[in-house]
């Protein structure tokens, strides 16, 4: 009934574009504008590719670095005009406004006296940032994130991104995959230490340049490439496919159905003691203070390395999961719902709990199996949320009572089986999984390839096991 009422006070027509024009101020299209309109064709995927994004750092001169500490802020200010724009045009006059007419707006602002500043930032980097704005209220209208909200200068990304037209790339002859970057409104090429090549031969999609909050500048180059599928991997002694089960926990950080078990590196626990000397040291000095800014920049590294290793360490993980299984089960998670922040009695533990999920990377661990799975040709199965794996007996099936997470041994009053919890648990996973995976597999018409993700909330009749 809201979407309704709201549909019909929306201001659409002649009257709608006078408010652009008159009181938002929205210039009118006059480019092509004695020319039919043509629909926008969005740039198609080549076929059999994967689109792959490698990471590099570079250091910039002091000129570079002036000049890309000023984009990032053209883009941050940018971004947020056009929030306050979009918001505003329909608070107050119920005028729907798009990329396209922020688009037109950036035109003005960058002719503008007051702002026109921008005009020393590349247009198409701004125009980015404006795409980047109508994709968050893209995923705001379909439900599957909130309102976006404005950036700010110390709290959010520092980020900067080209498309083809805003940058440069020569490739090396004597070495492909390496070459010189050159970015828009510079003219040096960047200073990047080539870590490892890109595919020979392909011209990057697109680049984005980030600066984290120790002070590194990185490089992100999207390609599309071409990424052999690994071989089919198969049980010992059989043509079933290799299947492992994963259950993901906090006293290791992942337990496999035959027993082993990855530890939890437990990276914040480890520095928490030299985290809270700095955050002393900093509370003592005085705010706006260059020593001040020294304490935070070495906060800001330490949390650099932290997250350096906790991310090469999954990203191992996960690459020597993906190479030797060929369906791999979890179990489907609510990361952002176990983090969630609680009151009143207990709220210190789960403030324990949820540090020691955010220390874990749980969310990150799943993420990389699922796209590593795809580049790779292996299935990742989903299990419901609701599946007992942890309170169901593998040997006999039979579900017990619920279980106190303190609780890491139990026994089955059926049959007598004393289970590991995160083992039995694992077990029970890969069970489920196998089911889910046939299932679908014998569903499939001749010739047709088992889906890279097969989620058993998303079947329609998946049924939990007892």
């Amino acid at each position: 009934m809201a979407e309704a009422t709201e549909h019909e006070t929306r201001v659409v027509g002649a009257e709608a574009e006078r408010v652009k024009r008159d009181v938002l101020g929205i210039p009118d299209q006059r480019k092509h504008s004695e020319r039919a309109a043509k629909p926008l064709r969005s740039r198609v995927k080549e076929a059999d590719t994967q689109q792959r994004v490698y990471r590099y750092r570079f250091y910039p001169t002091d000129v570079q670095a002036q000049q890309l500490v000023q984009t990032f802020g053209a883009c941050r200010w940018v971004y947020n005009e056009g929030l306050t724009l979009r918001s505003n045009a329909w608070r107050d006059h119920r005028v729907s406004v798009g990329f396209a007419e922020t688009s037109r707006a950036l035109t003005g602002w960058r002719q503008a006296r007051d702002t026109s500043w921008l005009q020393a930032v590349s247009s198409t980097v701004l125009q980015q940032s404006l795409r980047h704005l109508d994709a968050a209220f893209t995923r705001f209208f379909r439900g599957a994130a909130k309102h976006p909200k404005p950036k700010r200068k110390h709290r959010s990304r520092d980020s900067a991104t080209y498309v083809r037209t805003g940058f440069r790339w020569r490739e090396d002859p004597e070495r492909p995959g390496t070459g010189l970057v050159s970015l828009a409104k510079q003219a040096e090429p960047l200073d990047v230490r080539w870590s490892r090549p890109l595919p020979a031969g392909v011209l990057p999609v697109k680049v984005t340049v980030t600066r984290d909050r120790a002070g590194r500048f990185f490089l992100y180059v999207l390609v599309e490439e071409r990424i052999t599928p690994l071989p089919a991997a198969f049980a010992p002694g059989s043509t079933a496919p290799k299947a492992v089960g994963l259950d993901l926990g906090l006293s290791a950080l992942v337990t496999l159905d035959d027993g082993s078990t990855v530890e939890h590196p437990r990276l914040l626990k480890k520095y928490e003691k030299k985290l809270a000397r700095l955050q002393k040291e900093l509370h003592r000095k005085q705010r706006g203070s260059s020593n001040r800014a020294k304490v935070r920049e070495k906060i800001a590294r330490l949390y650099a390395l932290i997250t350096d290793v906790r991310k090469d360490g999954l990203d191992q993980l996960t690459t020597r999961l993906v190479r030797e299984n060929q369906v791999l089960v979890v179990e489907d998670l609510a990361v952002a719902n176990l983090m969630r922040s609680s009151s009143g009695r207990g709220r210190r533990r789960k403030a324990k709990l949820s540090q020691a999920i955010l220390d874990a990377g749980w969310g990150t661990l799943l993420r990389m199996l699922r796209y590593k799975c795809e580049w790779y040709g292996r299935t990742l199965v989903i299990v419901d949320r609701f599946f007992p794996s942890t309170r169901r007996c593998s040997s006999c099936h039979t579900k017990g009572d619920r279980l106190d997470v303190s609780i890491r041994v139990w026994t089955c009053r059926e049959c007598g089986t004393v289970h590991d919890r995160d083992v039995n648990a694992a077990v029970n996973l890969r069970e489920e999984g196998l089911r889910l995976y046939q299932l679908v597999s014998m569903a499939l018409p001749p010739g047709r390839a088992t889906p890279t993700v097969i989620r058993a909330s998303e079947m329609p009749e998946r049924g939990v096991a007892a």
